[in-house]
């Protein structure tokens, strides 16, 4: 028995709020897949996906597969005082190193990003983060990943992103993130021979 062939991607697009929203089951799957989350996580998460659309600075960004499949998204929006990710980073900041620095103003938060299991580990991801950064407003880019050795850890530190608050648990998730940050835009792509694994 032969695994079945990873899917190939065919073009990476931004897409409009109303475009996400056509395919906004199809964009969670790929989300609760790549997490390992269980499948009644997408329902739980719709809601929060749709109202992200209407932040100020919203852009998304999609990968489909040569059969029309959407197989990896990135979207993110300006974070401002007022929002969930925000009061927490800001209660975490506070309490560990007495100040917020100046990482909470003028931000772009990147929300979710995301490949499918079998469309990972060829470079798609940074592909997604790259082309979603590029035209996204704010001085500096922020986001959440759980701690531990991923591919994620990988691609961040690799395009440059540096601790901003580690270990940290948010309301209603036992496991320990970091919030990672760095200055926009980002450095040109190195060449592969360059690059560090």
């Amino acid at each position: 028995m032969t695994a079945a062939p990873s899917p190939r991607c065919d073009r990476i697009t931004e897409l409009t709020s109303d475009q996400l929203r056509a395919r906004l089951a199809e964009a969670l799957q790929v989300y609760v897949t790549a997490m390992g989350y269980p499948p009644s996580t997408a329902q739980q998460r719709a809601p929060m996906w749709s109202a992200h659309m209407l932040r100020a600075g919203w852009r998304c960004i999609g990968a489909f597969s040569d059969q029309d499949e959407l197989i990896g998204i990135g979207y993110g929006y300006l974070g401002a005082p007022g929002q969930w990710w925000h009061e927490q980073v800001q209660r975490g900041l506070l309490r560990t190193v007495g100040n917020t620095g100046d990482w909470l103003d003028d931000y772009f938060e990147l929300t979710e990003l995301h490949v499918h299991p079998a469309s990972q580990g060829g470079g798609l991801g940074e592909e997604i983060l790259r082309r979603l950064l590029a035209g996204a407003p704010g001085a500096k880019v922020l986001l959440s990943t759980p701690e531990g050795p991923t591919r994620a850890w990988r691609l961040y530190r690799r395009v440059g992103f540096t601790d901003v608050l580690r270990n940290y648990r948010f309301a209603g998730d036992p496991r320990p993130f970091a919030v990672l940050g760095r200055p926009l835009p980002l450095d040109p792509p190195q060449p592969p021979s360059h690059r560090t694994h």
